[in-house]
């Protein structure tokens, strides 16, 4: 028996294998979740090549954030194919350039409403369109950085995440009463595609390496996939609005 045999679950933000969100899917599909991914823009070539090397090849679904009414048409395509959703992973994020690196004044109000809207509002988005077919409640999902400090070189990001730690509270108070539960994961750093547009990612690797009393190893994602793969399956039935961290401790020492 797997934690998620007979799960239906929406898995965002799979672009390559080396994406977070393919080591989520590939634990989600061998726990017995049958999956659909979705993808946005130039990137949904990418999701469609990596949704090959799953056992059994997931449909890919067109999802792009900035579009308000694909959160339509993804539920009705889940409406089509499925006619429920057990869970969903919000693994979706973007900044521009401005938004990252030294001179957090240098971004302007149209870099920073992207970084918001891609990377905090998306995960509203998601909600529209799978928490109406979360018929016998469900679990939604998200990636998260702890947005409680200001990171180096993270900037804007971190707000947005802040935005995104907001909202999935909020999204928790209002689908409550659905049984549908809302939470984050707040991962420490692992080596991916998109750590690699961070400038300094490497301060970040130096920093949990000495003091995450766990001890915490950058090129391996398994233990974000274990926990996430946790909190969609039905082991947490009480546990909505959380931030989980998984960070090897990182988060709770002094400096």
């Amino acid at each position: 028996m797997g934690l998620l045999d007979g799960k239906r679950i929406v898995i965002t933000g799979v672009l390559t294998d080396a994406s977070l969100a393919f080591g989520i899917a590939k634990l989600a599909e061998e726990e017995g979740a049958e999956l659909v991914l979705t993808g946005a823009g130039r990137g949904i070539r990418l999701t469609r090549r990596t949704a090959r090397k799953f056992n059994t090849e997931p449909e890919v679904i067109e999802f792009d954030v900035s579009d308000p009414s694909h959160a339509d048409s993804l539920r009705e395509r889940l409406t089509e194919k499925w006619g429920r959703v057990d869970g969903a992973l919000h693994a979706i994020g973007f900044a521009p350039e401005a938004c990252l690196g030294d001179n957090l004044m240098g971004a302007t109000w149209d870099d920073v409403k992207i970084a918001v809207e891609i990377s905090a509002f998306s995960l509203k988005l998601l909600a529209d369109a799978v928490a109406p077919l979360m018929t016998d409640g469900g679990s939604i999902v998200g990636l998260d950085f702890d947005a409680t400090v200001a990171w180096p070189a993270y900037n804007w990001m971190g707000v947005a995440k802040a935005a995104l730690e907001s909202t999935n509270r909020y999204l928790a108070r209002e689908l409550g009463s659905q049984q549908v539960r809302c939470n984050l994961i707040a991962a420490g750093p692992i080596k991916t595609v998109a750590a690699k547009s961070i400038p300094g990612f490497e301060k970040f690797e130096d920093a949990w390496a000495d003091r995450a009393p766990l001890g915490w190893d950058v090129k391996d994602s398994s233990v974000v996939a274990r926990s996430t793969v946790a909190m969609l399956s039905d082991w947490f039935p009480s546990t909505t609005g959380e931030i989980i961290h998984v960070d090897g401790g990182f988060h709770f020492t002094g400096a």
